[in-house]
C-alpha cells in the first residue's frame, strides 16, 4: 500500500510562508515523511527558484501547477498523476493545502492506516467535530476529482466528490492542527486530544520522530528537477 502526499501550494508566498522558522512546504513535507506517506510532491509555482532552494535536500518531487483555469481541483489531479507516474503503485494520496502546517505526523499515519481498513473510500480528519485537512483520496477516483468545476474551493471540492458518489469517512483524530491552519500560530493551538496511536493496529510512538520536525529535514529522496515529473507522459493515474 503506497499513499502519497500531495502540498499544494496557492502561490510560492504560500509555500515559503513561515512555520515556526521553517518554510511552509518544508515542514509539511518533514510531517508527511514522518507520517509514512511515499512520494511526496509539492505542486507549487517557482518562477525564481526560491521554493526549490527552500526544499533542497527535503524529501519532495517539486511539480509544476496545472493551468490557472483548472481552478483547485485541477491542481489536486495534477499532483496525483505526478506522484502516480513517480511511484506506479500509488493507491492513494493525501490531499495537503499549505496553510495547515501544523498537522502532527501521527495524523498522517493514522490516514494512512484507516485507508488499510475503508479502501476506497475519502478519509478525513475531524477535530472535535470540524472537518479539516488533510484528506486522503483513493487514486480510483481521480475522475471524479478531475470532473469537480474549476470554480470550487477545496471544501467545495469534497462535497463535490460526495455528492458525486465518493464514500467518505470522517475520522476523530483530535489533531488540531487538522482544523486551524497557520493563521492561527502554534503556540495559541487548543491542546492535542486524539488517541496516543494511529487509527488501527498497536503502534509504538516515540518522541524521535516528531521531534525531527523542529530540528531539521530528515533525510529522503533528493529533490527532482522542477518540472521533471510534470513532463513525463501522466494521462494514466495507474
Amino acid at each position: 500500500m503506497t499513499v502519497a502526499a500531495i502540498v499544494l501550494a496557492a502561490s510560492p508566498e504560500s509555500a515559503l510562508a513561515d512555520a515556526d522558522g521553517m518554510p511552509s512546504a518544508r515542514r509539511i513535507a518533514d510531517v508527511a515523511w514522518s507520517g509514512g506517506a511515499v512520494p511526496i510532491v509539492l505542486v507549487a509555482a517557482d518562477p525564481d527558484g526560491t521554493v526549490a532552494a527552500a526544499m533542497a535536500g527535503s524529501p519532495v518531487t517539486l511539480a509544476e501547477p496545472a493551468r490557472g483555469e483548472q481552478g483547485p481541483a485541477g491542481q489536486m489531479v495534477q499532483g496525483v498523476r505526478v506522484a502516480t507516474a513517480e511511484i506506479h503503485e500509488t493507491d492513494a494520496a493525501i490531499l495537503w493545502p499549505a496553510g495547515f502546517t501544523w498537522v502532527g505526523p501521527e495524523t498522517i499515519t493514522s490516514l494512512i492506516e484507516a485507508h488499510g481498513i475503508h479502501a476506497g473510500r475519502l478519509i478525513r480528519p475531524t477535530f472535535g467535530g470540524v472537518r479539516g485537512w488533510p484528506v486522503l483520496l483513493p487514486v480510483d477516483h481521480l475522475g471524479a476529482l478531475a470532473a469537480v468545476g474549476a470554480d470550487r474551493m477545496p471544501d467545495d471540492i469534497l462535497a463535490d466528490l460526495v455528492k458525486s458518489g465518493v464514500q467518505e469517512v470522517a475520522l476523530e483524530l483530535g489533531d488540531p492542527g487538522t482544523a486551524h491552519d497557520r493563521s492561527v500560530p502554534r503556540s495559541e493551538l487548543p491542546p492535542y486530544q486524539g488517541p496516543i496511536e494511529p487509527v488501527g493496529h498497536a503502534h509504538e510512538w516515540g518522541a524521535m520522530a516528531a521531534d525531527a520536525v523542529d530540528e531539521g529535514p530528515l533525510e529522503g529522496p533528493a529533490l527532482a528537477p522542477y518540472g521533471q515529473a510534470a513532463e513525463e507522459d501522466t494521462d494514466d493515474p495507474g
